[in-house]
């Protein structure tokens, strides 16, 4: 029984929660095979049936968890976003922007999600519940990279320049699906950040 300080309401928010955590956990620790309802429910510590109860089947839960993904993705990005009003303008600030994007795709978000991806690209179903999830957060993921870059996004080259920068980081971040790749994925930072700074950086006023 929950406490007066803890409404019914409040536990179900909890323990789904828990839950949806518990799923991302398997899915990036474990693999795909290992999340199903069963397992998350034992790992979150829940009930099979409280499990259920929340998530009837596993493509719900992992859709939710999917979800939840992308929430937590985007309120990361958004707090590395206003954290950058701290870093000076110039290359500096360009390199941070490019690391944290790279590092948001080594973290378990994306090994959770890359599990999801691959088992989607042969199930049909799973994938037309994944693809706009993932097409809404590509785009929120570039808003935020125009923004913290301080780029304008109606110049066809910054665009493609910051798209360019998305697909970077995402490459980089399978490379070190399988191998610590760190000490590479630095250097290319350094030297993709500088490479873009000097592109996109202030423009010559015209004559």
């Amino acid at each position: 029984m929950g406490t007066p300080h803890e409404p019914k309401q409040d536990r179900s928010r909890a323990t789904r929660q828990r839950l949806l955590e518990a799923t991302i956990d398997c899915l990036a620790q474990r693999g795909w095979a290992a999340a199903t309802v069963a397992v998350v429910a034992e790992r979150a510590g829940v009930s099979r049936g409280a499990a259920q109860h929340h998530f009837p089947t596993r493509e719900e839960l992992i859709t939710a968890a999917l979800e939840y993904m992308f929430d937590t993705r985007m309120a990361q990005a958004k707090a590395e976003a206003e954290a950058l009003g701290e870093v000076a303008e110039g290359v500096g600030r360009t390199e941070a922007v490019v690391a944290g994007l790279v590092e948001s795709y080594t973290s378990p978000l994306f090994k959770a999600a890359l599990q999801v991806w691959t088992h989607a690209a042969a199930d049909p179903a799973l994938r037309e519940r994944i693809v706009p999830l993932e097409a809404r957060f590509g785009r929120t993921s570039h808003r935020l990279a125009v923004e913290s870059l301080g780029v304008d996004d109606a110049d066809p080259v910054a665009h493609h320049l910051v798209q360019a920068t998305l697909d970077l980081a995402r490459g980089l971040g399978l490379a070190d699906v399988l191998t610590d790749d760190s000490v590479r994925r630095k250097e290319i930072v350094r030297q993709w950040s500088a490479t873009l700074h000097t592109v996109l950086g202030p423009r010559p006023a015209a004559d």
